[in-house]
């Protein structure tokens, strides 16, 4: 019985390998960029120089080792201070360490020439999420955590992660760029430190609020490339994921226009009177992707860290004060919406929290009056 359970536990071991097996590698991946392979390739060149490194220095150990033990009759020299050996083992890490600076720097030189670009995108870190603005096109608009796996990361959901495609690497609106051009990046944050970081680009920045940092790409092939904010820039810092979408030059310039049209139809939605059915729909899908996070999706908030949105004082005073309360953020830990929300969203999500939740206040904001406030 035990050589039948070890040759089940072997058989099992052998289809689990077969089936990572080609996810399996051992080595970075090169990317879609020329600076990313530009990196692997320089990678390559340190790592095979190391490996050299590695062979010669163990393998005169180990030579040593067995050719002069005691056994063997091996006497120590009773020796110290070789002027000429000294001098070789100095030159030769130098110019194995110049041999190694000349690529490097060529290629950092080549990651910081950010001239000649096409196009320029701003990039704006903010907790917890992106702000892209397309300088060249006049477009802006904000990158969340897309609402599947926002509703899967809460607390008590039941929703398992693995169920839900691509968990914590989606977002509700991808970076969206087109294939064969120059693309000149620039960085700053809004509140503190974050970290733009997309592997198939080759590269990552920091944008640092008060200062501007570049970069640049130009992505090779179609396709879609996750990312992820990898500096520690707060509570729900694993939850700021980065998407972008590389498309043809065509393809790009047709999704440029459907932003632009749904940009101007958002400017008129502002200006129009909603009822209070259409702010209580758009105001729960804005309030489940920006405030459930820390108030909870039943407004219960987290006790002693999070004040709660249901029967609290702000949703249920002046509706002028709650109104503030969002657009300018309270304390350390309420941030500002009055930058990341549109006057339509800022009316729902207050609408809502004041009829929804457990709070029954009966009034609503429209966003004429926002977007005058």
């Amino acid at each position: 019985m035990r050589k039948l359970r070890l040759w089940l536990a072997g058989l099992g071991l052998a289809f689990l390998w077969g089936q990572a097996e080609a996810d399996y590698t051992l080595n970075l991946t090169e990317g879609v960029t020329e600076l990313s392979r530009d990196v692997h390739d320089l990678h390559m060149v340190i790592f095979w120089i190391c490996v050299a490194i590695g062979v010669l220095v163990y393998g005169l150990i180990i030579y040593s080792i067995a050719n002069h033990r005691k056994s063997k009759g091996a006497i120590a020299a009773d020796f110290h201070e070789n002027t000429k050996l000294e001098i070789v083992w100095t030159v030769i890490p130098f110019l194995i360490l110049i041999g190694m600076a000349i690529p490097a720097t060529r290629v950092m030189i080549k990651i910081y020439d950010t001239s000649g670009a096409d196009m320029t995108i701003k990039v704006t870190g903010y907790q917890w999420k992106w702000r892209y603005e397309y300088l060249d096109e006049g477009l802006d608009f904000f990158s969340t955590l897309d609402a599947d796996s926002n509703r899967a990361r809460q607390t008590g959901s039941g929703i398992r992660p693995a169920s839900v495609d691509n968990y914590l690497l989606n977002v509700d609106k991808p970076l969206v760029l087109p294939t064969h051009k120059k693309i000149r990046f620039v960085f700053t944050g809004a509140d503190v430190l974050h970290s733009w970081w997309v592997p198939a680009l080759g590269w990552k920045k920091d944008t640092i609020p008060g200062f501007i940092t570049e970069a640049w790409a130009n992505i090779e092939q179609e396709g879609t490339f996750r990312g992820q904010c990898t500096e520690l820039c707060g509570r729900d810092h694993g939850f700021m994921p980065i998407v972008v979408v590389a498309k043809p030059e065509s393809e790009y310039r047709a999704w440029i226009a459907e932003q632009k049209s749904a940009g101007a139809a958002a400017k008129a939605d502002a200006t129009r009177e909603f009822s209070m059915d259409e702010l209580m729909a758009r105001g729960k899908t804005t309030y489940e992707s920006n405030c459930a996070a820390c108030h909870q999706a039943t407004g219960e908030g987290i006790p002693g860290m999070v004040p709660a949105i249901s029967n609290s004082p702000v949703a249920t005073g002046p509706i002028a004060q709650h109104l503030d309360v969002v657009l300018n953020g309270k304390g350390a830990m309420m941030p500002a919406f009055r930058e990341t929300l549109s006057p339509v969203e800022l009316a729902a999500v207050v609408t809502y929290q004041r009829n929804a939740l457990g709070n029954g206040m009966a009034d609503m904001i429209q966003p004429s009056a926002i977007k005058s406030n």
